[in-house]
């Protein structure tokens, strides 16, 4: 049970816990949002005697639960006694933000004593200052974008070395059924020459060696696959950069069954190589 992993997310309302709570289970944290703190052990406690594979817990625990702020210290305090590995990460951010964010979003402060938001919001940070001060990070998330903050959370909780990566979803398409609407990127390899028209090769489909092999003989088809990895090499570490977890990237052809079949395995292999995990679907390949 020492070796489970526990993130508990607090801090301001508004200040970005549920953006902190998604980036943590985009890195394989299970998630959980407004937990009450007493039962903070009894779920330790039944995640310690499975047989289960979660290794790391993030929790968002914060004044929406009525009893957190008089038992919070008491239970972390019993938790860590007991040599459970946790770790508080703190979210602060500046009043003004707050005001404004309360005023766009029309929400109700959750002290909402009778007071004006910027009350709230004072008696709120006094309230959670000795909770701040326990706290094993604390970030002022004022001049964070939300990419910005997922990517500076997820710094801090993935092991050096381990940076997510995207995950690539590759679909093979034909024109003639209509464009994959959720592609990101989108390809035409209609101007590669067509084995549909080649004797032997008409029936056969992108996956079969013959075919590959046609496709690949050409010179066009060569230096575009060059050119290809060169535009992924650019574009994907871009992506990453800005936080997307997932990368659609659509090739097509007439019918979706030769060139796009061919050019996607080869992407594919290209991806692979590089330990991006890599989800392939050929969606017209059957269809006459």
């Amino acid at each position: 049970m020492k070796n489970l992993r526990i993130v508990i997310i607090t801090g301001l309302s508004g200040s970005g816990k549920s953006t902190a709570l998604r980036a943590l289970e985009d890195i394989g944290f299970f998630c959980v949002d407004n937990l009450p703190v007493m039962l903070l052990p009894k779920l330790l406690e039944l995640q310690t005697g499975s047989a289960g594979e979660i290794s790391k817990i993030a929790l968002v625990m914060d004044l929406r639960e009525k009893h957190f702020l008089e038992k919070h210290i008491d239970v972390l305090s019993r938790l860590r006694k007991k040599k459970y590995n946790v770790e508080i990460l703190f979210l602060d951010t500046n009043n003004d933000l707050l005001l404004r964010r309360f005023s766009e979003t029309r929400r109700l402060h959750p002290l909402s004593e009778g007071k004006t938001i910027l009350e709230n919001i004072e008696l709120e940070r006094d309230k959670l200052q000795a909770l701040k001060e326990m706290a094993t990070h604390v970030i002022d998330t004022s001049d964070y974008s939300v990419h910005e903050l997922k990517k500076h959370v997820q710094r801090l909780y993935l092991a050096p070395g381990t940076a997510k990566k995207l995950i690539i979803n590759l679909i093979s398409f034909g024109y003639r059924f209509g464009l994959p609407p959720d592609a990101d990127i989108v390809l035409d390899v209609r101007f590669l020459p067509n084995p549909h028209f080649v004797k032997g090769l008409r029936d056969c489909n992108g996956n079969e060696k013959a075919v590959e092999s046609y496709v690949m003989d050409w010179d066009e088809t060569r230096e575009f696959l060059v050119r290809l990895t060169e535009l992924m090499t650019f574009l994907v570490p871009l992506y990453e950069k800005e936080g997307k977890s997932y990368l659609n990237i659509g090739i097509g052809c007439t019918g979706g069954k030769h060139r796009s079949v061919v050019i996607l395995n080869q992407l594919a292999r290209y991806f692979a190589d590089k330990d991006y995990t890599t989800n392939v679907s050929h969606r017209d390949i059957d269809r006459v």
